[in-house]
Parts: C-alpha cells; structure tokens; sequence
C-alpha cells in the first residue's frame, strides 16, 4: 500500500482533519487511516524551518513514501490575493539566504543544482480541480486559489517594508515558515511533494486585526481541502 505522509504544523489543524475521518489509528505524533490504496499518515512538525526539515527527513527515513504534502497558513504577497484565499506551490525558495558576497545571486544556495524546489505536477492539478469542485460550497465561495512560488524565512512578516523587499528579491505569492525547508529535504531525497497554504493575513502591519480570526478558519479550509483531495480517486 501507498503511503502520503501530510506534514502540519499545528495541532490544531490536524484536529479539523481528524474530525471527519473514521478508523484512525494514532501512535504519537502520528495519526493513520487507510482510503482508497493509500495510507495516509498526519504527523505534526511545530513552527520554523528547522523543526519541519527534521520531521520530513525522520518520515523518508523511517518509513516508505510517495508523496509529502504540507499544509497551513501564509501571509499573502501576490497582488489582488486576499485573506482565505488559497496558493499551491509552483516551487519554493529561501527568500532570506544571502550569500551575495560571495558572488551568488539572492537566495541562490551555494555548490547545489538547483535553489529553487518544483513541485508535484500531478497532485498539483488534483488540488486545483477539488478547489474548483468545492467553489461554490459556503466554506469556499469567495475565494480563489493560484498556483505560484511560496517563500519561507524564519521571521513573521508583518511590515510592508520587509513584504516589498521580499517581492523585489523574488516575486512569491505568499511567505511561511516551514515549506521550502521540507521541499529542500524532498528534493534531496527525490520524494515528490505538494504545499498548500491559505492565506490568515497579509504580511504587513494590519495582520493582527485579521490573524487571530483567520488562523482557525483558514486551518479549516486547508483540512477541508485536502480531505477532499484525499477521496478523489
């Protein structure tokens, strides 16, 4: 059997998720249950890069997978991308390494193939059509999803100074915390892997009026979504 490891960072949203699956299995930190010929496994990473890298490689090390997807809440980047709205990942970079002075472009990682970590193309394409299916739903209507670059940096972005340089440096759609650490580590390990992220503010000094509302409802939409992934065939 298949095995799709889902990386959260919370355990809150794995509380939404747990709420409407039958037969779970849980051995901390890991809950599994069985649909269709996969065996999916929700395990929580905790907040920040490094915490999330260390929980995606003890998954790829421990145990066989097919496909990592991570999901949570953002701060939204992208022009005309508003709160609750949703981004899956076109690829993901460190918007904070910077080794310019040693000649290497912003953000570009020293001696490897590649600083930029592509996605899933396929479950990418299976995430789009169950926002699409799931549009006109009360949960979901309103809202849009895009697919573009997610960035991560180990600060909380809530000044539309550091926001504009982060979209001068390289034009993301949204920033977190933990994703392009675990693209990283699937990247090296040749795992395939998805991101999707819903947007709880806007990444500058208004966030607080919307982030303590928002989190809970946007960790929701992301469970209600990738359950609805989960059951497409």
């Amino acid at each position: 059997m298949k095995k799709i490891w889902i990386i959260w960072a919370m355990q809150e949203e794995i509380d939404d998720i747990l709420e409407n699956m039958e037969n779970i299995h849980e051995k901390t930190p890991f809950y599994t249950w069985n649909i269709w010929e996969y065996e999916v496994v929700l395990v929580r990473s905790w907040i920040w890069k490094v915490n999330a890298a260390l929980t995606a490689q003890r998954l790829i090390s421990e145990f066989w997978v097919e496909l990592i997807i991570n999901t949570w809440i953002a701060g939204a980047m992208e022009s005309g991308l508003n709160v609750l709205d949703f981004v899956v990942s076109k690829d993901a970079v460190y918007h904070d390494f910077d080794v310019t002075g040693f000649w290497y472009k912003i953000t570009e990682i020293p001696r490897m193939e590649t600083s930029c970590f592509h996605w899933n193309t396929e479950r990418n394409e299976k995430i789009k059509k169950c926002f699409e299916k799931n549009q006109n739903s009360e949960l979901f209507q309103w809202h849009k999803l895009i697919e573009w670059r997610i960035a991560s940096w180990d600060q909380f972005i809530s000044d539309k100074a550091t926001k504009q340089h982060i979209i001068e440096i390289c034009n993301p759609a949204c920033v977190e915390m933990e994703w392009t650490a675990i693209a990283h580590v699937c990247w090296c390990n040749k795992i395939p892997f998805v991101i999707l992220r819903c947007m709880s503010d806007s990444a500058d000094e208004i966030w607080a009026q919307n982030y303590k509302f928002n989190d809970k409802i946007a960790a929701k939409m992301s469970a209600t979504l990738v359950e609805s992934v989960l059951q497409q065939k």
